[in-house]
């Protein structure tokens, strides 16, 4: 999968069923069954039987307003994740903003975008943030001002994956910081995976205790609930 990604001006074979795909990184077949939700919860995108807010988001609203996610975190829309994530295949990125900016649509009442900060040990180690990735090729798509200094992860936490669902949100409190006043600002914040949330959740709250007046997830895709 690895050496012909990239090469997007020469005729390469798409990543998942190896047909020509031309310039492209993936096929239009393989394009089109990548796993998309029909409706989801507009506050959290989890999938539902309406675009209605979920009971759970009515129940305890998070910090964020919104949320978007351009595909279900299932196969194979998991396996090209984990190649951009872990495999540095960045060309990836473009790809995943490429999807976000079709599900988003358009962004009138968006004015700064932020990738989700990694901790500087986890970024030395992996040597990029995937997030920040996806955030510049959707800056690039969309127009809108992405800056990835204005914030900060300074707690470096253990892996969510690693967690029961009920120690998520108690493990990330207080790992992000913000120097910047975000006053009047409406912020998309751009992540590569959204679970249970709980991530986005706390860096929501950080950017809304330096006055963001919004905050909504650009997420390349969502678990589904109880997975």
């Amino acid at each position: 999968m690895g050496t012909r990604i990239g090469q997007s001006l020469l005729p390469q074979d798409c990543l998942l069923c190896q047909a020509a795909s031309g310039a492209e990184l993936l096929c239009a077949a393989c394009a089109r069954e990548l796993p998309t939700t029909a409706s989801a919860c507009p506050r959290c995108a989890a999938a539902g039987t309406s675009n209605a807010e979920c009971g759970a988001c009515l129940a305890d609203p998070p910090h964020y307003d919104a949320s978007r996610a351009a595909y279900v975190y299932a196969h194979p829309v998991d396996a090209l994740i984990q190649a951009l994530k872990y495999g540095g295949q960045l060309a990836l990125a473009g790809l995943f903003a490429q999807a976000l900016w079709q599900r988003i649509g358009r962004a009138d009442g968006v004015d700064l975008i932020l990738p989700l900060p990694l901790h500087p040990a986890r970024l030395a180690e992996r040597g990029f943030n995937q997030s920040a990735e996806i955030a510049k090729a959707l800056s690039r798509l969309c127009g809108i001002a992405m800056d990835a200094r204005l914030a900060r992860r300074v707690r470096n936490t253990a892996p969510q994956t690693a967690l029961p669902w009920r120690e998520r949100a108690s493990n990330m409190r207080r790992a992000f910081a913000c120097d910047a006043d975000l006053a009047g600002l409406r912020v998309a914040v751009v992540d590569d995976v959204m679970t249970t949330g709980a991530t986005l959740d706390e860096f929501a709250r950080t950017l809304k205790e330096r006055n963001a007046a919004r905050v909504e997830n650009w997420v390349v895709a969502r678990t589904p609930r109880g997975v």
